[in-house]
């Protein structure tokens, strides 16, 4: 069953809860774009997909690409909501022969259809899985989670040219749109706009919503699967660092984890108790 937005809602509330903790203890991680994806990725884990964490190679299942690897723990707190391991397994995090990586590793993870982080890579590997089963007569769906910075990559548009040529109207990029990388400002390091623009010049039908409304995004995902003879784009405007006030819109919290000083308050300002 479907939940409601109200409750999806909530499940990207705990899971960002989630984050902050794994990061935390793991001390290595990617806060800020974590934080940014993890409402779309909470709707598709738990309104859009269909996959089975009983059974992470089932044939029928839609399959998701994190482009941007380094964004790995939001994945990984929504694979461990779902079912494919157990939540006590987030805090071996970047850990020696743990299974959770800082980008993930589809040979150890289950529920991770590739291996990505370098980025510009996941698009094209998107391609390869939707035109693959649209040979194949699969009525299955294929979702690309990218950063904006990520599309500097010239590779991403070689990609979105294809997915056009091929009319891969089973593929569904989502432009996780949060304005910052590591180095700074999107704009001022390499100028990416208008990333709509640019997709619809390429082919590709385009949606432009707020990513962190739950009902924008449920919306643009029902959208999406209704569209045929080209792939489509969803342009999500994010924030980096949402939910945690003193994280928001910093570059720096790229690649900086909670400290334990920062831990309690970012537990507050996401309604949780720190009882760790």
């Amino acid at each position: 069953m479907k939940e409601t937005i109200a409750e999806l809602e909530e499940k990207a509330r705990e899971l960002r809860v989630s984050v902050i903790k794994t990061l935390h203890r793991s001390q290595s991680g990617h806060t800020g774009g974590s934080l940014s994806s993890i409402d779309m990725i909470t709707a598709l884990y738990f309104h859009k997909m269909r996959h089975d964490p009983r059974n992470p190679l089932w044939e029928e299942r839609d399959r998701f690409i994190l482009c941007k690897g380094h964004a790995a723990p939001a994945q990984y707190v929504a694979l461990a909501a779902a079912g494919y391991f157990p939540k006590e397994d987030l805090m071996m995090l970047r850990r020696l022969g743990s299974h959770l990586q800082g980008h993930p590793d589809s040979k150890s993870t289950p529920g991770v259809e590739v291996c990505t982080g370098s980025l510009g890579q996941g698009l094209s590997m998107a391609n390869g899985m939707a035109l693959g089963l649209k040979l194949d007569g699969k009525g299955c769906r294929v979702y690309a989670l990218l950063g904006d910075g990520e599309l500097q990559e010239g590779q991403v548009w070689e990609a979105a040219m294809a997915a056009a040529h091929y009319r891969l109207d089973n593929l569904c990029a989502l432009i996780d749109a949060n304005s910052l990388q590591i180095d700074g400002e999107v704009a001022k390091v390499m100028n990416v706009a208008p990333i709509a623009d640019k997709f619809r010049a390429f082919g590709w039908r385009t949606l432009e919503i707020d990513g962190h409304d739950m009902g924008e995004i449920v919306a643009a995902l029902d959208n999406a699967e209704t569209i045929k003879g080209a792939p489509t784009v969803i342009v999500a405007r994010t924030v980096k660092g949402k939910g945690v006030s003193f994280f928001e819109n910093k570059a720096a919290y790229h690649g900086v984890t909670p400290s334990d000083e920062e831990l309690p308050r970012a537990l507050e300002c996401l309604g949780e108790q720190c009882n760790l």
